[in-house]
């Protein structure tokens, strides 16, 4: 009979922290080969191919609500953002187009920390501090599309300086970037190529290339993600609770970035708020620029993600990423009046979804898939 118990299975997979740290430098590689082969795989299928299946996202606003919806289907806007990269530097899309699914993805991605607040629905008080500190993250985000999304269909204003900064980095649009990992990237993605040309040809080793790209990302961003969380946890936790003891502010926004960028995941980040939330440990004004920071965090993945591509555009792209969310942090946060206002628009909504749990579902499912499919197949 075996004497083996969870616990010590559970030892034998510790790994020491020099080895998980590198074990995370080779999945960050993984993920990089996965953008590639995302990029080689669209660029194989042609352009008659590429323009089939992106054709019908010609209205940006139907482009938002794919990024929402793609974001929530996944649960991760790191993997959502990094195919966006991948087809911008393929050049199956354009910047332009590209923008207002960014937009989408950074929203979708808020969907993660609101599902994990409804395992408090039961507990009442508990429910609605959960349910606020989720959604303050929403709110902030939907704020941030409205002034946002128009300025930038009428001027294009994080596009051209996204542009501007690639440009400073890696040259003009047309020019070929060719970043040192992009070398390093280009190696396994060709022998993978070259391994099924014999099998398959045109669209369809497009398809497969494709399919074994997105396989790549989902598989290492997992991984990366949860090996992240292990190696950092314990800093984690003692670098938050120290923070916030001391109130939030801007030193709580930067821990919000450092949190994110170290877990690779702002959904990690902002769920690690819910139950210090719902337990009255952490106030919502404290939580709430926590999540701000997640949100600039995050846009880390969409970086790494250009440095493993040919074009500029996807270096803009990912620019854009960061510029939409630092931006969005600039025009509401420093106003008193208007930093407040997902604040209260959370805490409304968690006292409607505190007396009848039925909001909260209704709002979850129509504001992350219900809206988007209408806004996709009507505006699509």
């Amino acid at each position: 009979m075996s004497t083996h118990t969870p616990d010590s299975h559970a030892a034998r997979l510790q790994l020491p922290t020099p080895a998980r740290a590198a074990l995370v430098v080779a999945l960050i590689y993984l993920f990089l080969v996965g953008v590639g082969s995302l990029e080689t795989g669209i660029s194989t299928m042609g352009g008659d191919v590429q323009e089939q299946l992106f054709s019908r996202v010609t209205n940006p606003l139907a482009g938002l609500f794919v990024g929402i919806l793609a974001t929530v289907l996944v649960q991760s806007s790191s993997a959502s953002t990094s195919v966006i990269v991948g087809l911008v530097a393929s050049g199956a899309l354009g910047v332009d187009a590209a923008v207002p699914m960014i937009m989408g993805a950074n929203l979708g991605t808020t969907v993660t920390n609101t599902l994990v607040s409804l395992g408090h629905v039961r507990q009442g008080a508990e429910f609605r501090r959960a349910f606020a500190a989720a959604t303050v993250h929403d709110f902030f985000n939907i704020f941030t599309v409205i002034l946002l999304f128009p300025l930038e269909l009428a001027t294009g204003v994080l596009a051209t300086i996204a542009e501007a900064m690639s440009e400073a980095l890696v040259g003009s649009s047309g020019a070929e970037f060719r970043s040192p990992v992009k070398a390093w990237v280009e190696r396994p993605v060709d022998a993978v190529l070259e391994t099924l040309d014999g099998t398959v040809h045109g669209t369809a080793l497009g398809l497969v290339m494709v399919g074994i790209g997105l396989a790549i990302i989902l598989v290492a961003l997992t991984f990366i993600t949860k090996n992240m969380r292990q190696l950092v946890a314990d800093r984690v936790e003692r670098s938050l609770n120290a923070m916030l003891a001391k109130g939030g502010g801007v030193m709580a926004m930067l821990l919000g970035v450092v949190i994110t960028v170290a877990v690779q995941s702002s959904s990690i980040t902002t769920s690690i708020l819910i139950p210090l939330a719902a337990a009255g440990v952490l106030s919502l004004p404290n939580a709430y620029p926590v999540t701000l920071g997640a949100n600039v965090g995050t846009t880390i993945t969409a970086l790494l993600a250009a440095m493993a591509a040919s074009r500029p555009e996807a270096l803009t792209i990912a620019f854009v990423h960061t510029l939409f969310n630092v931006s969005g942090i600039l025009i509401i946060y420093p106003v008193r009046a208007v930093r407040f206002l997902p604040i209260r628009a959370a805490e409304a909504l968690a006292d409607l979804a505190a007396r009848r749990t039925r909001w909260a579902i209704g709002y979850v499912f129509g504001t992350f898939i219900v809206v988007p499919i209408i806004g996709i197949v009507v505006l699509g």
